[in-house]
């Protein structure tokens, strides 16, 4: 009689090796969030590009209860470490399936979004596994860890767009296929991306600027920060400037006038803001490595003081963990391409491995 009870038992819970279907609820200790995830009592809230959620498990299938804000969000559903397939979430909360018929054994699975956080939040509920299904320890943290600040670039922005057009719409985004995810899966790290399209150090086509976001755990909410105790990157890149230097050369625009007045900043205002702007970096990351990028669009092209000014800034803070990287100029009109993603990848790669011992 005991045994039929605790068989029983073992088939209510989800936790042992049958047939029913197991079910983890979003604050489950078998759940591993990467990024800036804000896990709240009755749902987990995915905002920011890269950000994911991940579990080991045996089953057959898992299905995932989401609902998005907006309706724009696209994912990655990754398994083994291997891309199976794209998902686009509409605004009703409902079960996404992910993957089916799986072989028997252990699994991986990753939630991966795509998108930036203007195209709205993302609410996650639970996984549900089905097929003798398994819950497996939690995957652990690397034991490397990188993260970035940026904009477009970092984003992923119009990566997916063949056309030439550059169309920046959720459907041709893709944080994974941008230079900063590349980076971090070829050294196996931990990733956490602070991006938005469009943002800048000193000023933006918007009213917010990367000093007033950067330390955000939710992106559209300036009292919710984030806890930099959470993560500690060995590596953090800052990949800022190319909206920058489109804007101060526009005194007409509303946001120049909020930033600058009448007069653009001059050449040591900018190296100053720059500075101001990695020192609270290395305030919250005072051993991290921080390599200090432009690029690859035309604030980076060559005579472009743009580069001097981050070169200068780096200089000034006398820190010998602290470097410039100028990713080399693309030349080609609007966004980088996958393919310039890619190179742009490659170029930091060499960077790291020359630079950091980690």
């Amino acid at each position: 009689m005991k045994k039929l009870f605790l068989a029983a038992l073992l088939m209510i819970t989800g936790y042992g090796i049958c047939d029913a279907q197991v079910v983890l609820k979003h604050t489950d200790n078998h759940i591993f969030y990467m990024g800036r995830v804000d896990v709240q009592p009755d749902k987990a809230m995915l905002s920011w590009s890269g950000s994911s959620v991940k579990i080991n498990f045996k089953g057959s299938s898992v299905k995932a209860l989401l609902q998005d804000q907006a309706g724009f969000n696209f994912y990655n559903v990754l398994v083994d470490g291997k891309l199976v397939k794209k998902i686009a979430l509409d605004k009703t909360k409902h079960y996404y399936p992910l993957v089916s018929d799986l072989p028997e054994g252990k699994h991986t699975l990753e939630l991966f979004k795509l998108t930036e956080w203007v195209m709205g939040k993302t609410w996650f509920y639970e996984f549900d596994i089905d097929g003798n299904a398994e819950v497996l320890p939690a995957p652990v943290a690397k034991k490397r860890k990188i993260e970035f600040f940026g904009n477009s670039i970092t984003c992923g922005y119009a990566v997916l767009d063949t056309t030439g057009q550059d169309r920046g719409s959720a459907l041709f985004e893709d944080n994974y296929k941008a230079y900063g995810a590349i980076t971090a899966r070829h050294f196996d790290a931990d990733y956490h991306c602070i991006a938005r399209s469009g943002i800048g150090l000193m000023i933006s086509w918007f009213p917010l600027i990367m000093p007033e976001l950067y330390d955000r755990l939710d992106p559209f909410d300036a009292q919710k920060k984030w806890n930099f105790n959470n993560y500690t990157p060995d590596v953090v890149v800052i990949n800022l400037f190319q909206n920058d230097a489109a804007l101060v050369t526009q005194p007409q625009l509303p946001e120049f006038k909020v930033r600058f007045g009448d007069k653009a900043p001059t050449g040591t205002e900018i190296v100053k803001a720059y500075q101001k702007f990695v020192g609270s970096l290395r305030a919250v990351y005072p051993n991290a490595h921080i390599i200090c990028a432009l690029g690859s669009m035309d604030a980076s092209r060559e005579n472009s003081p743009w580069t001097g000014y981050i070169r200068q800034a780096v200089a000034g803070l006398h820190d010998k963990k602290i470097n410039s990287l100028i990713f080399r100029y693309k030349n080609t009109p609007g966004h980088p391409s996958a393919k310039e993603q890619q190179v742009m990848a490659n170029q930091l790669i060499t960077f790291i491995e020359k630079n950091v011992k980690w």
